[in-house]
């Protein structure tokens, strides 16, 4: 029993020891209907060949990112990744240094995230950044949590336009704690007027540019609202690199940014690791989760560097830390801080320009197709198309011609009655045959 070293008697023993009665009693906070209620249809046993074999195949049902036409968005991105990036990340130095828990004897890793912190608080047009966190769906809901604590309310407004794993993570956050989390229907032309909205409870307003179904918003207006009733505005962003090209979240006035850094540095990787970006006001810096690096001097005027503030429970008292959240996703940080590194200032504007360019194109000629529309009066690289019939079949039509053509709104929001929704988005890597591809397989797919 070399894999399975627990006896029935163990299991017994230890579910007596924290008082429940069965293993299920240990998923009781998970909802029924997302529990798997029977085995997995997997052989009991297989010789090591043998399973390597039927892995195998099961890893050949998927259609990896690059093997055809891809405009799949919605959270994570394709972008072009230099072999540069690979190469460096797989030095020992680097791949071995899991978290600086002696920091001291740490300086290459610490180094490498004061860099990142930089970046990302230069990205994102704020005071300072922490060392990433999981993904954007858990940095949202750690500034939610945050902000709660700075403000002492309990109410968190999310805009309809928010990505809903990322409204999901923060309700769920919010549920753990006894908080009130409002989730507002979608808001698929950016109509709603959240600043309405706020009352003596709200701790913070959540409002995601690009949002996502691909509009632009001025978080401006919102944030002079929210600052005016004593509440916090959250900026959150799921793709990093349009930074490169609109206003940060910073610069229009939000207290705490938070999102997704994966399409830097990153590929797509059938769903992670992913990187979460997490940057604030100088004023609130003692209450940001997660570990922060900064610059010093040794004793003999060196640079250095340590790690300034640690705000999780392993390194300070209990009821003093702001997070339970145990790393800050390394060599994923270390990925995007080189390709940002590669990029610099300028190229990530020229990248952020030919994203939009792609788009842009790809948009004016699916536009011209019976049965179709392009919803959004402006975009960065990824928009939102209406069709003429669902667009989960649309979709999969699409797929079975060898186009992977974008993520339908009902397999995010389903019930909300946006089936004729596609959520559609254009990268640099897409080339024109590409989108010739692409308007041949969504007219094929109306067609049928």
């Amino acid at each position: 029993m070399r894999y399975l070293p627990l006896t029935a008697q163990d299991r017994a023993d230890m579910l007596a020891r924290i008082g429940a009665a069965s293993i299920d009693e240990l998923f009781a906070d998970i909802p029924g209907e997302h529990r798997l209620n029977q085995d997995l249809e997997l052989p009991k046993r297989k010789t090591e060949m043998e399973v390597e074999r039927l892995l195998g195949c099961l890893a050949a049902k998927n259609v990896a990112a690059g093997s055809v036409p891809f405009f799949v968005g919605a959270g994570a991105y394709k972008h072009h990744i230099p072999a540069t990036v690979d190469h460096l990340i797989q030095r020992s130095e680097f791949l071995t240094s899991y978290t600086p828990y002696q920091p001291e004897i740490s300086q290459g890793t610490l180094q490498a995230i004061f860099e990142f912190q930089t970046q990302v608080a230069t990205l994102t047009g704020m005071d300072a950044a922490n060392a990433s966190l999981y993904d954007g769906s858990t940095a949202a809901a750690e500034a939610v949590a945050m902000a709660r604590r700075i403000t002492k309310r309990s109410k968190a407004i999310l805009s309809g336009g928010l990505h809903p794993h990322y409204a999901q993570a923060i309700s769920t956050y919010s549920m753990m704690a006894d908080d009130d989390a409002v989730i507002l229907p979608p808001d698929v032309l950016a109509a709603e007027d959240l600043g309405a909205l706020i009352d003596n409870e709200t701790a913070c307003i959540v409002m995601q540019n690009p949002d996502f179904f691909g509009n632009l918003r001025d978080l401006s207006p919102l944030a002079e609202s929210c600052h005016a009733n004593g509440a916090l505005l959250i900026g959150v962003f799921t793709e990093a690199v349009s930074l490169g090209l609109i206003k940060p979240p910073g610069a229009m006035g939000a207290d705490i940014a938070a999102g997704e850094g994966q399409s830097i540095g990153n590929r797509l990787s059938f769903g992670g690791p992913y990187l979460g970006l997490f940057a604030a006001k100088s004023k609130y810096l003692r209450q940001v989760p997660g570990r922060l690096c900064g610059e010093t001097v040794d004793d003999l005027g060196r640079r250095g560097f340590v790690l300034t503030l640690s705000t999780r429970e392993q390194h300070i008292r209990r009821d003093k830390a702001t997070s339970n959240i145990c790393t800050n996703s390394g060599l994923a940080a270390l990925a995007f801080t080189i390709h940002m590194s590669l990029l610099g200032g300028a190229g990530l504007e020229r990248l952020a320009r030919a994203n939009h360019a792609n788009a842009a194109s790809l948009a004016d000629r699916l536009s011209a197709i019976r049965g179709v529309e392009v919803v959004n009066k402006a975009f960065f690289n990824e928009f939102t198309l209406k069709v003429a019939g669902d667009g989960a079949r649309i979709v999969e039509k699409m797929a079975q011609a060898g186009v992977l053509g974008g993520v339908p709104v009902s397999r995010l929001l389903p019930s909300k009655g946006l089936d004729d929704l596609i959520i559609t988005a254009s990268t640099e890597v897409n080339t024109e045959a590409d989108r010739t591809a692409f308007a041949k397989a969504l007219e094929g797919a109306l067609s049928c």
